[in-house]
């Protein structure tokens, strides 16, 4: 089924798939944007607030993984209406919402300004870029008419190339963003909608998946990576899933696994895998919970990344679930794009 080609196009009306292969380009024009905008120089920053809703707040979670134990300057990621109370004249707000109409994140924002944060907005039009342009914030505009969640790579990078242009980040990892357009590229080269299933590693994944539900780990910098692929499960492929971060379920959740063996069978476990970081812990502990998942759930897939740096391991890993999330709702014979519940409950707020 996944190698008819014309059936995929005849479920996936709208191309999301074609939108998700588009991401190494998305980080090298974000790279363009970034360049040709003008943003007001910001100086003394004790902390950074990144502010979002979905795709958004997992760029966010992403960049506070990627520079944890790299930057001094704390990174935090807000999902909320207001602000915490320590943000002040100090904090750099980035406020990102790829529609530029999030209730979160513009209410947010009038927060952020209220208390004299240093701001950058990041949308693709909207009440945001309003917002900025009314108030003589920086805003960074990015190409408009994509689904949010496929359009990570305009969103994560420009956040990441602003802190780079403003002196917050002094590290460099420009070298990162190189490999990961290579990395990702390669792997979309081969498991793109004309690479046949035997060869596509996407393909086998979600063939693996369908039929069961997911339960995603992941550790450390992966914890993100396993909320991505969750809500693009969610989003793309319309089903339930879970996601849970190493070491914080083995505390917890790993005790629920064989309560009852009935309802364990309808998982797949997703566990992501790092070989060459995975310090002994983590390794033992990812080898303890496969030995449990082999024993009382449908199956148990592990996802080997692949790359040198951080920052490519990370995108491989989040560019192979989108594909694997859009071939599962191919699958289950269902358009990726629509998100009828998502536009239902934003209609029911419009109206408060």
């Amino acid at each position: 089924m996944l190698d008819d080609i014309s059936l995929i196009s005849e479920i996936d009306k709208s191309d999301l798939i074609g939108k998700i292969a588009s991401f190494p380009e998305q980080i090298r024009k974000a790279k363009e944007i970034i360049n040709t905008t003008s943003i007001d120089p910001i100086y003394k920053i004790d902390n950074i607030i990144i502010s979002g809703m979905g795709a958004s707040a997992i760029s966010g979670e992403i960049i506070e993984n990627l520079f944890r134990d790299k930057i001094d300057i704390p990174i935090f990621v807000n999902r909320r209406y207001d602000l915490p109370k320590w943000a002040h004249k100090n904090t750099l707000l980035i406020s990102q919402s790829y529609s530029g109409n999030t209730e979160e994140t513009l209410s947010s924002f009038k927060h952020g300004f209220q208390k004299r944060c240093k701001i950058i907005g990041i949308s693709s039009g909207g009440k945001l870029e309003e917002y900025c342009k009314n108030r003589k914030v920086s805003h960074i505009k990015i190409p408009e008419n994509i689904p949010p969640r496929a359009a990570t790579g305009y969103i994560l990078f420009s956040s990441l190339l602003a802190l780079k242009k403003i002196g917050v980040l002094k590290i460099d990892y420009i070298s990162e963003i190189g490999e990961s357009i290579l990395i990702t590229q390669e792997l979309i080269n081969n498991v793109n909608k004309e690479i046949k299933e035997e060869e596509n590693l996407a393909k086998q994944l979600a063939n693996k998946i369908y039929g069961s539900i997911p339960q995603v780990y992941g550790f450390n910098e992966y914890a993100p990576i396993a909320k991505r692929w969750c809500t693009q499960f969610n989003e793309n492929s319309k089903i339930i899933c879970k996601y849970d971060e190493v070491s914080e379920c083995n505390h917890n959740d790993i005790v629920g696994w064989s309560a009852d063996i009935d309802v364990s069978k309808k998982f797949s476990c997703i566990l992501f895998r790092d070989h060459e970081n995975e310090s002994i812990y983590i390794s033992k502990r990812l080898e303890f919970m496969k030995k449990l998942f082999l024993e009382v759930a449908n199956n148990v897939i592990e996802i080997n990344v692949k790359g040198k740096k951080r920052l490519s391991k990370m995108m491989y890993a989040m560019c192979l679930g989108d594909f694997v999330s859009v071939y599962l709702a191919i699958l289950r014979k269902v358009d990726p794009t629509p998100i009828a519940a998502i536009t239902e409950l934003k209609d029911e707020l419009s109206r408060i």
